[in-house]
C-alpha cells in the first residue's frame, strides 16, 4: 500500500487528454476531496482515517488502472459510517464528472474474481439509472475495526452518485476479508472494462436511444 503524502500528478479539468475530475464535499460531519484520472496507471493516495477502506480504495485504483487521490476527515470518533458513506458519495460524483456525457465508452463491465476460497461476480452498467443489487453474505460483523455493514453503504453511495447499475453476487467464500477484497477487485475490473473507450463507437453515446 502506498503511504506517501506526495500529491499525484492529476489534472482537474475534463478538457485535458485524460478523463479527470476533482470534487470536494464538505458537511457538518465530513470533509472529503477526491481527484480521479480514469486513464491512469493505478496510482493511489487514500487517507480517510479508516485503514480498511483505504486498503479497498487501493484495490479500485490498482485493478481498475485508475489514479485516485482521496483525502477525508470525519467524525470517526463516533463511528466510521459518515466518512465511509461520504467517500462513496464523493467518489461517485467524481466518477460521473470524469465520464462526462459517456460518449465512446464500452458502458458495460463484468468480472469474476477469485480470492482463495472466495468467488465474487460483479456486473455493472453506466446506464444513468442508479440501482444496486447486493448479494454478499459476510459472516463476521467486523474486519479489524471496520464494520462489514459499511461495504453495502459504500456501494449504495457510489452507485447513486455515479448513476450506474451494479450487481454484486457472492458465489463462494467464508472469510470476511477475502469476500470484501474480492468484491472490490471484481468491481475495479468491471469498472475498467466499462469505462474503456471503444474505438468503434468513436464519439457516440453507447445507447440505441442516443442518450444516457
Amino acid at each position: 500500500m502506498q503511504t506517501s503524502d506526495r500529491p499525484l500528478n492529476l489534472t482537474s479539468t475534463l478538457n485535458a487528454p485524460h478523463r479527470t475530475a476533482s470534487v470536494s464535499r464538505k458537511t457538518g460531519e465530513t470533509d472529503v476531496q477526491v481527484t480521479i484520472d480514469l486513464d491512469g496507471s493505478g496510482q493511489c493516495i487514500a487517507n480517510t482515517g479508516i485503514p480498511f477502506l483505504d486498503h479497498m480504495l487501493h484495490q479500485i485504483a490498482s485493478h481498475g488502472l485508475i489514479d485516485l487521490d482521496i483525502q477525508a476527515t470525519g467524525d470517526i470518533e463516533i463511528d466510521d459510517h459518515h466518512t465511509n458513506e461520504d467517500v462513496g458519495i464523493t467518489l461517485g460524483m467524481a466518477l460521473g464528472q470524469a465520464l462526462g456525457d459517456r460518449k465512446g465508452i464500452v458502458r458495460f463491465g463484468h468480472f469474476l474474481a477469485p480470492l482463495d476460497e472466495a468467488l465474487i461476480q460483479v456486473a455493472l452498467d453506466f446506464s444513468g439509472r442508479p440501482h444496486l443489487s447486493y448479494g454478499l453474505d459476510i459472516p463476521t460483523q467486523r474486519v479489524g475495526t471496520y464494520d462489514t455493514q459499511l461495504v453495502r453503504e459504500f456501494f449504495v453511495a457510489l452507485v447513486n452518485h455515479s448513476q450506474m447499475t451494479l450487481h454484486i453476487r457472492q458465489l463462494d467464500g467464508i472469510n470476511s476479508h477475502h469476500i470484501i477484497e474480492a468484491t472490490f477487485k471484481a468491481f475495479a475490473r468491471s469498472l475498467r472494462m466499462a469505462t474503456e473507450v471503444d474505438p468503434r463507437r468513436a464519439h457516440t453515446i453507447p445507447s440505441s436511444k442516443g442518450v444516457i
